[in-house]
């Protein structure tokens, strides 16, 4: 294991949030090193059409937008290195950042942007046929379902946007909600039951994917639906079925370190980026449970930076040995 090396900020993840916090940490002189993770970019790396990131008129491809954001970062001089941290130690200052490679960081500050991941039902049978009829991404996977039938599963944003979008593809799309109505934001709500192709499923879960097993390989048939209020059970013929019901925050490295809320989805200080670890912040979809939109994220890693510029002032600033302090130094202009 080689030497541990010093940093004056360490992100982990290269998300809009890492990117962001990124370009403001490195305009601020301050060399950040970003530590890209398994999926660099983020959730936006499998996002075709982005619409509603403010500045493009015409829609515009997620990856395109994630390789923007990384140039723009390594343009102002961010470093990235493509590794996973595997340990993290917040305990003390400098922060210890294990990587997988071996190599290890000794960081001044940590902006946490490690973002969040698809749920699943968590069922045999979806293991199964994962990549073979079951995914959790539709602008992924939804061109290969050009004329069939296909299931959707869920009732908020992520499953009414899903729908839609599969209507691109599909001859018919059949949403599955255990509910009695969604939770997805109203006008989504209208385009969607407005949509010649879609038919809504009330008050049921999927109890089995159903398949076949053919020259070696699987292939999803349909799936059994379970009414949760009757207990009765029916078949529906599909060809695929799209897990849509949520993510789960990737904060799983920093269990009993850092504080977290319902859905493990890591605390901060209200109005700001801080944790309750002083050098450290959170931002982004690791964070939000709210928003979890990529100008939201990008707002938050702007935050994180700036708060992580001002904290490295500051302790500079008594480094150097200053009778007061830099806020208080910067209100009298001695400093």
């Amino acid at each position: 294991m080689s030497t541990p090396r010093t940093v004056r900020v360490a992100i982990i993840g290269s998300g809009p949030a890492g990117w962001t916090a990124a370009i403001y940490a490195a305009r601020a002189m301050l060399s950040p090193v970003v530590i890209a993770g398994l999926q660099p970019g983020g959730q936006l790396t499998i996002t075709t059409d982005v619409e509603n990131y403010p500045g493009f008129k015409d829609v515009i491809q997620g990856p395109w937008l994630m390789e923007q954001m990384r140039a723009q970062a390594e343009h102002v001089g961010t470093e990235v290195i493509e590794d996973i941290v595997v340990r993290a130690d917040l305990s003390q200052r400098p922060f210890r950042l294990t990587l997988d490679s071996g190599t290890e960081l000794l960081a001044e500050t940590v902006i946490i942007s490690t973002g969040a991941q698809a749920k699943w039902l968590g069922i045999e049978s979806e293991a199964k046929y994962q990549g073979f009829g079951v995914s959790a991404c539709a602008t992924c996977d939804g061109f290969f379902y050009r004329g069939k039938d296909v299931i959707v599963v869920g009732g908020g944003n992520t499953a009414v946007e899903e729908a839609l979008f599969l209507t691109n593809f599909a001859s018919k799309v059949t949403v599955v909600h255990r509910r009695d109505e969604f939770r997805a934001e109203r006008i989504l709500q209208d385009r969607l039951f407005a949509h010649p192709k879609i038919e809504v499923i009330w008050d049921s879960a999927i109890d089995e994917i159903l398949g076949t097993s053919e020259n070696g390989g699987v292939n999803v048939t349909g799936a059994r639906l379970k009414n949760v209020r009757t207990g009765e059970t029916r078949d529906v013929a599909a060809d695929g079925v799209f897990i849509a019901i949520g993510h789960a925050p990737s904060s799983e490295l920093f269990a009993g370190q850092l504080e977290t809320k319902q859905g493990g989805y890591l605390v901060v200080q209200p109005g700001t980026a801080a944790t309750a670890i002083e050098g450290v912040w959170a931002a982004g979809d690791v964070t939000d449970d709210i928003y979890r939109q990529a100008v939201t994220a990008a707002g938050m890693g702007c935050m994180a930076a700036l708060e992580a510029v001002r904290f490295l002032a500051e302790q500079d600033h008594k480094a150097q040995g200053h009778p007061i302090s830099h806020k208080e130094a910067e209100k009298i202009g001695v400093w």
